[in-house]
């Protein structure tokens, strides 16, 4: 993913969620303007069929998306707050070429994380 002199490069695991939560990340990034680690964080859904109106999501999902999204004739299935199993899991990391910045994110959903490599300066 790149935009002016920000690049991007993440994978998020899940087998049928994969493009799902790619598609999410990028939308959480793009639209939303969210840090790579904020669009890791975010609450996720799923639909894990194709028929159907059933839709998984993560019960930090807002009451007012629940509620729209059963005013429509959703069927919602509710998972845990991070849920992994349904929901995949990542990591990302970005690079400023303009400021020379480096940004790393590590999923909430599995065990991990992303560490700062200290620079020694002379």
């Amino acid at each position: 993913m790149q935009q002016g002199d920000v690049r991007i490069a993440f994978g998020i695991m899940g087998g049928w969620n994969q493009a799902q939560a790619h598609a999410q990340f990028v939308s959480n990034v793009v639209d939303f303007g969210m840090n790579v680690q904020g669009a890791l964080d975010a609450p996720r859904f799923s639909k894990e069929t194709f028929p159907g109106c059933d839709v998984n999501l993560e019960s930090r999902i807002p009451e007012a998306t629940l509620k729209a999204l059963t005013g429509m004739g959703h069927a919602i299935v509710m998972r845990g707050d991070y849920s992994s199993t349904r929901m995949g899991s990542g990591q990302a990391v970005q690079r400023d070429f303009a400021k020379r910045v480096n940004f790393g994110a590590s999923d909430p959903r599995k065990d991990g994380a992303a560490v700062a490599e200290l620079i020694r300066f002379r």
